[in-house]
């Protein structure tokens, strides 16, 4: 006959195990994104909160961003480089809201942008540059360079 304690015992092993495995599967996707060159921020409330975790990979003439917010609310979006505020687009190519690895997994199988779909300046050089810049409060906004 199996005791009381015997039974929490159990049931606290199983949940660790469970833990354990989502968190390996949380690194195992954030390790997948990265090797494909995303970048990081983590924007946050006025509090200071992180509210969500986000990365960003520009790449041809197009921008990807993946926004975590929770293991069952992930957000992938496809846009145009032109974009002025990669959070919110006008102008959207492919979206995918769900799950992380169902979401990760579609955007990780799309095509890397065509070098001959770039739009170039007159010098050549690729339009899709900027950087994030992070203000006080710690809230982080991608700034498009302009030169």
């Amino acid at each position: 006959m199996t005791s009381p304690s015997e039974v929490v015992d159990a049931n606290a092993s199983t949940e660790e195990a469970a833990e354990e495995t989502e968190k390996a599967r949380v690194e195992d996707v954030l390790g997948r994104l990265i090797e494909r060159g995303y970048k990081f921020v983590h924007p946050g409330d006025a509090a200071g909160e992180i509210v969500a975790v986000v990365g960003v990979r520009v790449h041809g003439n197009v921008v990807d961003v993946v926004r975590l917010d929770a293991e069952d609310e992930v957000t992938a979006i496809r846009m145009p480089e032109g974009e002025q505020d990669v959070l919110s687009p006008t102008t959207v190519l492919w979206r995918k809201d769900g799950a992380m690895c169902e979401v990760v997994d579609a955007l990780l199988e799309l095509p890397d942008a065509s070098e001959s779909l770039q739009t170039q300046r007159s010098g050549g050089d690729v339009i899709a540059r900027g950087c994030w810049v992070r203000d006080d409060r710690g809230q982080a906004k991608w700034l498009r360079a302009t030169a």
